[in-house]
């Protein structure tokens, strides 16, 4: 059995169609508050330039476990900012020099230009980039133009980062994703079957949950995937099917 968060090498091609992450296919059970949230801070974008934003609307950090959907939201608010011609910056531990691109376009920018930042896998930080996130919480925090979302691990207060950026951190909106429970995603995922025109038998969506994936981003993927391969075979999607599948990919089950 592998319980491997990537996807099987024969979908690959399948999963280039996955819709991209919007606030519309966040699984929002437990998660409401926040959803709500984001979407206020979304409608203040426009009107940032003309007038003094607080800064619980365009400081927001959150926290759960891996596959809560941590990265999903972060994506997005740069899909939003995308749609809607906003500049954005996306950060994360793995491109250091964005960074600093970051900080110089902060700090030249104009003064009336809105500006989304996100960034993701705080807890990764090292010491040079907890120094530069420290710089630009402070640019962002003095301009009122600048909304900035954040994901971690867990609370501030249990992160392994400087005292001062932790302090920093907890100046906005924190909030704990909660993840969903095993009946919420069979429930959510049949509900994308049915958007879908998909047909699965009843017991291929339980089993994908206690045999493969677990993690939601997954297993929407999986979904699409198995959708595109139904399609080519012109097969239904039945648990034979899907394990033979697996097998093929050289995923034991």
């Amino acid at each position: 059995m592998n319980h491997s968060s990537a996807l099987p090498r024969q979908f690959a091609l399948d999963l280039n169609q996955t819709p991209p992450a919007s606030l519309h296919n966040f699984l929002v059970s437990g998660n409401e508050e926040l959803k709500n949230t984001l979407e206020r801070s979304i409608a203040a974008w426009p009107s940032a330039s003309e007038r003094e934003v607080p800064i619980e609307e365009r400081w927001l950090y959150w926290w759960g476990s891996n596959g809560c959907g941590r990265t999903h939201l972060l994506k997005a608010m740069s899909y939003a900012a995308k749609e809607r011609a906003i500049a954005f910056i996306e950060l994360n531990p793995n491109q250091p020099n964005a960074w600093i691109e970051c900080e110089d376009q902060l700090s030249r920018s104009y003064s009336n230009e809105v500006i989304v930042m996100t960034v993701d896998d705080v807890d990764q930080l090292d010491d040079r980039l907890q120094a530069s996130l420290f710089r630009i919480l402070n640019l962002v925090h003095a301009n009122s133009n600048y909304f900035v979302y954040l994901a971690g691990s867990m609370a501030p207060n249990g992160l392994e980062l400087r005292e001062d950026l932790r302090t920093r951190l907890a100046w906005g909106l924190i909030f704990q994703i909660h993840p969903l429970t095993d009946s919420e995603k069979v429930s959510a995922l049949t509900h994308a079957a049915k958007e879908r025109g998909l047909n699965l038998s009843v017991d291929v969506l339980p089993w994908l949950i206690s045999h493969f994936y677990r993690d939601m981003p997954s297993l929407m993927a999986l979904l699409d995937a198995l959708d595109a391969h139904s399609l080519e075979t012109k097969r239904a999607i039945t648990l034979p099917l899907v394990r033979e599948l697996l097998q093929i990919a050289g995923t034991k089950s």
